[in-house]
């Protein structure tokens, strides 16, 4: 089955999905007019846009949302593997991919809010609804609802809870199953508390766990400052092979650099637009500005205290691609004898500041990381069991779901789960093929909002959308949205 699992994720996450979410991000870059770089200001005001309402939540508690599904182990372990598998170099490439995901993330979320629904009450949308209401291919929608559930409601989240676990099983020496429960216990009060709850958690815990985070790799990087200039010349030399040192691995750092990108920021994934939806916004454009805000958030600014933790302090290990005659693995740098890639390379990075601390707050940040992303893993589950189910006006399945992912949480932090993580990824991959596919086909409603919403900003209106007056006449949730708030 492993193999099996493994083959089918090397056909999904082959170099054609990584060539398909870089090119789908250039060509979104210029058909935006760049709006990354042109509306930089704008996104940064509108985060504190909106307010919550029974309906749907403000924009920074969806911007705290999404980050939560963003910001999780693959900004610690993930950029980990990308530097021992592609050099330094790789952590430019990461650079380039969350500067054009950024206008990816725009067309996904906007199109998200553009199509979003009311569903006992609350905002619901992402990709399965635009594809059914945008693309009229409802068998589309549902197909992609049902791998999102699987992989983000009954996969993903005990792969989660068991690097909690063990991270915390190793700092702390807490058996694991303890933890797990601990988990499962906390994230009960979180999700039965419903969406409002799940805003009013990430909206304050986010925040607290990517500043400190920063806080501490900014402390290592005052410390070593003396190194910066030289570390970012090194990363821009060896991402355009120009380091005799790393030459062997220039493919592989724009390989490992572009895949973990994707990975870590997801833009393109179509797992953020199902959080976008939520949002109560006067305009799509709005949240999705702010949504490409929070890929900025992710790479350009967690994934990159990682990177230069590691470089900075030396701890890391780039692997030769080319075997030793005996078959062992060689080292073109090797900071870290015996050390394989993932959270020990940022916990020694962080002893040689904070000596014998290293591990402790890895575990800790890795529980906030973690954690928060289970709880937006139950979210995206959430709003596609609501689709699948909507006609019923029911919430027995989403209550179903909550307990599913209790038991999920508990069994993944007691046991090894890689098949279970294997099979994850081949959901999370055929998201992003479903879903890119998607907003290539729909993209012109959402390019007609940006250019509607440009529009009223220069005659100095706060911009409201109708959605008949760009040309799209199935989005009815708009009318009822603009009536209640005249």
């Amino acid at each position: 089955m492993e193999d099996f699992i493994g083959m089918l994720n090397d056909i999904v996450w082959s170099n054609a999905l990584i060539m398909l979410c870089l090119g789908t991000g250039l060509y979104f870059s210029f058909r935006t007019r760049f709006l990354q770089l042109r509306h930089f200001k704008e996104m940064f005001k509108l985060l504190f846009d909106g307010e919550s309402s029974d309906s749907g939540v403000s924009s920074f508690q969806s911007l705290a949302m999404s980050l939560a599904g963003r910001v999780g182990t693959g900004n610690i372990a993930g950029v980990a593997t990308a530097i021992a598998f592609g050099g330094p170099g790789a952590l430019f490439w990461m650079w380039m991919v969350a500067f054009l995901g950024a206008s990816t993330a725009f067309v996904e979320a906007t199109l998200a809010q553009i199509y979003k629904e009311k569903h006992l009450g609350q905002f619901r949308g992402g990709p399965s609804f635009y594809i059914e209401t945008g693309l009229g291919a409802k068998w589309f929608g549902v197909l992609f609802a049902i791998v999102t559930v699987i992989s983000a409601g009954v996969l993903l989240p005990g792969v989660q809870a068991n690097s909690v676990a063990e991270s915390i099983q190793t700092a702390f020496q807490v058996e694991t199953w303890m933890t797990g429960v601990g988990v499962a216990l906390i994230f009960a009060t979180i999700v039965f508390g419903g969406v409002k709850r799940i805003a009013k958690f990430t909206e304050y815990i986010v925040p607290f766990m990517a500043l400190g985070y920063i806080a501490i790799a900014l402390i290592i990087l005052i410390v070593d400052i003396q190194e910066l200039p030289r570390i970012i010349l090194l990363v821009f030399k060896s991402a355009f092979n120009m380091e005799a040192g790393f030459g062997a691995v220039f493919g592989m750092a724009i390989q490992w650099g572009v895949k973990r990108g994707i990975y870590s920021n997801e833009a393109g994934q179509g797992t953020a637009p199902h959080i976008a939806a939520a949002a109560n916004v006067s305009h799509p454009t709005k949240q999705g500005l702010v949504q490409s805000f929070s890929v900025y958030i992710d790479t350009l600014l967690v994934c990159t205290a990682t990177g230069l933790m590691l470089l900075l302090t030396g701890k890391y290990n780039v692997v030769n691609p080319t075997l030793a005659a005996d078959g062992s693995t060689q080292f073109l740098y090797e900071g870290l004898p015996g050390v394989s890639a993932g959270p020990a390379f940022t916990q020694n990075a962080m002893d040689t500041i904070f000596p014998g601390l290293g591990s402790y707050f890895v575990a800790v940040a890795l529980f906030f990381f973690a954690f928060t992303t289970i709880v937006a893993y139950y979210y995206i589950a959430e709003t596609n069991v609501s689709y699948l189910t909507r006609s019923l006006k029911s919430p027995i399945f989403i209550t179903i779901l909550k307990i599913v992912m209790l038991v999920v949480i508990v069994y993944g932090s007691v046991n090894q789960a890689q098949l279970a993580w294997s099979i994850g990824d081949l959901g999370v991959g055929l998201m992003a093929w479903f879903n890119i596919i998607a907003i290539i086909l729909l993209q012109k409603p959402a390019l007609a909002a940006l250019r509607d919403y440009e529009q009223q900003k220069a005659n100095g209106v706060n911009p409201v959308f109708e959605p008949k007056e760009i040309g799209v006449m199935n989005a009815p949730i708009w009318d009822e949205i603009n009536q209640e708030k005249q």
